[in-house]
């Protein structure tokens, strides 16, 4: 997981390097990152089922195994093409062996109080993996070159395949030989990946161009195909009856609302940082290191006797509240800001809301999964993490450019045009945050909570393990 979140911004740092080396357009430049969000989003939920047919530990270590060659092909590339196919492939990889994870853990560890710090440790790496990119990233494009930004990965795939063979079990898998739903999988397939595109380029051609709508809708289409294929069909990829875990389902709509504004604003609070107050690249992966320390820090076990002790409502509640009010501290940071208090203090708020907010509502989510069905259930997870982050930094993206641009056109000096629509899109990122708390209220409030949590005071009963309507 931790070679899957660097590889989200570590590549971020280093593109204007690759740019001027491999003589990348603008327009050729985004498919670095693209090529891999697109393959990546799109694979997740038929890894997530294949492994639940096959065996998690083979999917995994196959992922791994493809993610760990594709980065050293990314390494050596010395054309576009090379680097572009590469960085699918990796995004392919990286499908397969996230897809399972949370399955892994869900299954391996039985006990609700152990499960939930193994969920703690894995938003340490999934969240704190980013901000550490930003850092390996500055470090190693300056100390040596943007290839060394792939070899990274080539030890800790390594060290992740012989320690996986070794110590990750496998489960049975339900098996292929009755038929497996091959049109299913591709059309879930073709259409994630047909909406992750029409996301990801739509600060290109625009929310509203006939390309972004046109692929969308298809994309749209072919998955609304696809979940009526799902309904008649009697081995289906994706069984509907996941959906009727309530707790899978609802946590994941939650958490969809609080990645928009998370991983949209970490996106624009680092151009905020680079291009209004001027930070390099390993200045700027120094910034966002409390946030690691202290998402760090709550997966020791902190956020794991928080959800026993109180429940995971209690806990996730106050935390998205948390995210809001570091947004919007944030939003408030001026043109010629000091990092210290403002910014660290917004930083330190994020990190404490997200490193107490992620592990309840994975709690709830993976709780209830049958076990024959958590290699989809975790899928469905990640997917509801990377097409929400994706739609993240589109929207709030296009946001802030709009904005910035208006102002431009008014005459703005560059600096305040470009603080102001960051600011603008922090803001909604923050209102995106509220609409979740909206949506926990409304779709998972246990409805005896104040039962609940008098037995737990007592011993009586562990709230880790309730249901998500009590």
């Amino acid at each position: 997981m931790l070679m899957n979140a660097l590889d989200v911004t570590v590549v971020n740092v280093a593109l204007p390097k690759i740019q001027h080396d491999l003589h990348f357009t603008q327009n050729g430049l985004a498919w670095v990152i693209d090529a891999y969000l697109v393959a990546f989003a799109g694979f997740l939920l038929m890894a997530g089922r294949l492994g639940d047919l096959i065996g998690r530990k083979k999917v995994f270590l196959g992922g791994l195994l493809v993610f760990t060659v594709a980065s050293a092909v990314c390494g050596l590339a010395q054309s576009q093409g090379v680097l572009i196919v590469a960085r699918f492939v990796q995004g392919l990889g990286g499908a397969l062996s996230t897809s399972v994870i949370l399955a892994i853990i869900a299954t391996e560890f039985h006990d609700s109080h152990e499960r939930a710090r193994a969920m703690s440790a894995y938003i340490f790496v999934a969240v704190g993996g980013g901000s550490i990119g930003l850092l390996a990233g500055g470090i190693l494009t300056q100390a040596i070159n943007w290839h060394w930004i792939f070899f990274i990965n080539l030890p800790i795939g390594v060290a992740a395949l012989a320690l996986g063979a070794v110590l990750v079990p496998e489960n049975v898998g339900l098996g292929v030989r009755e038929g497996v739903d091959v049109l299913g999988s591709v059309m879930i397939t073709a259409g994630l990946m047909a909406l992750i595109y029409a996301v990801v380029k739509s600060s290109n051609y625009g929310w509203g161009s006939v390309r972004t709508l046109g692929v969308g809708a298809a994309g749209l289409a072919v998955i609304g195909g696809f979940v009526a294929l799902e309904a008649r069909l009697e081995k289906p990829i994706m069984p509907l009856r996941i959906f009727r875990v309530r707790g899978l389902a609802s946590s994941s709509v939650v958490r969809g609302f609080m990645f928009v504004g998370m991983y949209g604003s970490l996106f624009l609070g680092t151009l905020y940082l680079e291009r209004v107050l001027g930070y390099s690249a390993l200045r700027t992966g120094l910034a966002f290191l409390p946030m690691t320390v202290i998402i760090a820090a709550l997966s020791t076990g902190i956020t794991a006797r928080l959800v026993r002790r109180l429940g995971p409502w209690r806990v996730f509640m106050p935390a998205m509240w948390l995210v809001i009010a570091g947004l919007v501290l944030w939003a408030l940071a001026g043109v010629h800001a000091a990092y210290f208090p403002l910014i660290l203090f917004a930083l330190v708020l994020i990190g404490i809301g997200m490193g107490t907010g992620s592990v309840p509502l994975l709690t709830l989510a993976m709780s209830e999964v049958p076990p024959a069905d958590a290699g989809l259930a975790s899928g469905i997870v990640n997917v509801s993490m990377q097409v929400s982050g994706a739609i993240g930094v589109a929207v709030l993206g296009t946001i802030a450019t709009g904005h910035t641009r208006s102002l431009l056109a008014a005459h703005t000096a560059l600096p305040s045009a470009l603080t102001s629509g960051y600011h603008l899109a922090l803001f909604v990122g923050a209102a995106w945050v509220g609409v979740g708390i909206v949506a926990a209220v409304a779709l998972l409030r246990p409805s005896r909570r104040r039962e609940l949590t008098r037995a737990a005071a007592h011993g009586r009963l562990d709230p880790a393990s309730e249901s998500p309507n009590g």
